[in-house]
């Protein structure tokens, strides 16, 4: 059976010629050193090991494999094995014992330095692939490439930028992601197993894991953001609007970021946050001299109270976020009902806004809104 462009042997190995298809130059002067060997019983030399890390190295940026670097040796010196004059001359078996002996050995140390050569090269790879993925995903989220040169970049990493992308980000309190975190391992995983060739882009960013998917592929969104808000420490997950194109890709990522923020801000409850759910929250920072202006009127008077302001924004926000509802607001804060009755009366004896008026309660929440977003107290 054929198999690539060379021909099969009995075993079903392929051959290419002498060499396994390694070009001559890439076992260049092994026979001659095995020669000198056979006729010593030495060792190999320091710069005989270092030449075949080099040709290791040399070989694995041609695109040739370990496997069929090590089979043309083996290959070689198995070839070389009649004619070595430490063999041909033998005078008893004890001398081909000694001198077959020194060969093995200097045959191990040599496909030993060709082996650490190939993996040298392979390490350099690796490392000038990431040093441009990362270079590309800065170009990316930030902006800061021409959008046709990016596109351009953006289809070897599988993104095709003309379509509209959704950025999710996960944040976790802890261990930063990187590219050793599990999570980033777990993920790409769990997406390759369950989707083959998708379209996704996974990369870790600023200590948060970032994924960039085309909005035709929701099932991947999903899988990524039920495995990222899965983490036992607690972290978040905020999923963007879509947008088409590099900017919109910019756009998308600032609206994840952004996201996280408020919710650190706010203190918000949800692990999975959307973007598109939190609009409301920039509307009210637009102005923020008339945001500020309205908190410091409104909750001004609250750090005239016993224990100063903090308690009574807290107890602000439990109530709006329990709909108003007493008892489960008690709960939330820890109180009695008849506690959190007191706190609604000093509320509304300081500020002069009922907490009970539904107008009046909406001014309140929104100043209280403001003043997390604005770090009042």
């Amino acid at each position: 059976m054929a198999t690539g462009t060379g021909t099969t042997t009995g075993a079903g190995a392929p051959t290419h010629g002498h060499g396994h298809g390694v070009p001559a130059e890439f076992l260049a002067g092994f026979s001659e050193a095995l020669a000198d060997v056979s006729l010593s019983c030495r060792t190999l030399t320091r710069a005989e090991r270092e030449s075949r890390r080099v040709l290791g190295e040399q070989a694995a940026d041609a695109g040739i494999g370990l496997r069929e670097l090590t089979a043309g040796h083996l290959a070689a010196a198995r070839r070389a094995w009649a004619t070595l004059p430490g063999v041909t001359g033998a005078r008893d078996p004890g001398d081909l014992r000694r001198t077959g002996a020194a060969v093995l050995a200097a045959l191990e140390a040599g496909v030993h330095a060709l082996a650490e050569g190939h993996a040298r090269a392979q390490r350099h790879a690796v490392r000038r692939a990431e040093a441009e993925r990362r270079a590309f995903v800065d170009d990316l989220l930030y902006g800061r490439s021409d959008p046709g040169r990016i596109a351009e970049q953006a289809e070897r990493f599988g993104l095709r930028l003309a379509e509209r992308h959704t950025v999710v980000v996960a944040a976790a309190p802890g261990e930063p992601y990187d590219e050793r975190h599990p999570l980033l391992r777990r993920v790409e995983r769990e997406l390759a197993g369950r989707f083959g060739d998708h379209d996704a882009l996974v990369v870790p960013k600023d200590g948060r894991l970032v994924c960039v998917v085309p909005t035709e592929q929701q099932p991947v969104l999903d899988a990524f953001v039920k495995l990222a808000a899965a983490e036992e420490d607690g972290g978040r997950v905020a999923v963007s609007r879509a947008h088409s194109g590099a900017a919109g890709v910019v756009r998308s990522y600032e609206e994840a970021l952004s996201a996280l923020d408020l919710a650190e801000r706010l203190a918000l409850e949800p692990r999975v946050l959307l973007a598109a759910d939190l609009l409301v929250f920039p509307v009210l920072m637009r102005d923020r001299a008339a945001m500020s202006d309205l908190v410091q009127s409104v909750l001004g008077p609250l750090r005239d109270a016993r224990g100063g302001a903090a308690p009574l924004l807290e107890t602000i926000s439990a109530y709006a976020a329990s709909g108003y509802v007493n008892a489960e607001a008690a709960r939330r804060l820890d109180l009695s009902v008849r506690a959190l009755a007191y706190r609604l009366e000093r509320i509304a004896a300081l500020t002069g806004f009922a907490p009970d008026d539904p107008l009046q309660r909406y001014t309140l929440e929104t100043a209280a809104l403001g003043a997390r977003l604005l770090g009042w107290t």
